[in-house]
């Protein structure tokens, strides 16, 4: 069972969620080929919130934006760590990001590292 989990939280106008989904296909693939226990990418679809605070206004989306949660799973920390530093630097990921024609908004996305607490 996965011990720790990259978390992220972010806006992402609608036009943009084809664009969103191809980079995320590369990011899964890289981070999975790099031994990420798991890689998952997901769209809104209900907002909820009639019992607590719906993501909407957590991640405060603009008019023509919804919002994406995605999560990356590992063994631990160390090899979060680990993973991390060796995506960083492939070749693949590199040469698919154009910072400066992102889909979303980079200083808008939220994102940690958590622990498992409770797993099942």
């Amino acid at each position: 069972m996965p011990t720790y989990v990259d978390g992220f939280v972010l806006p992402l106008p609608r036009k943009n969620i084809a664009a969103y989904r191809k980079m995320a296909l590369i990011g899964a693939r890289v981070w999975k080929r790099h031994s990420a226990l798991s890689y998952c990418e997901a769209i809104l679809d209900d907002v909820g919130g009639s019992f607590c605070l719906p993501f909407t206004k957590l991640a405060k989306p603009k008019r023509g934006e919804t919002v994406v949660l995605a999560y990356i799973t590992y063994k631990s920390r160390s090899h979060r760590d680990r993973v991390t530093k060796k995506v960083m630097t492939d070749p693949e990921l590199l040469a698919s990001c154009d910072s400066k024609n992102m889909p979303f908004d980079v200083k808008r996305m939220a994102f940690s590292g958590f622990s498992a607490i409770v797993e099942a």
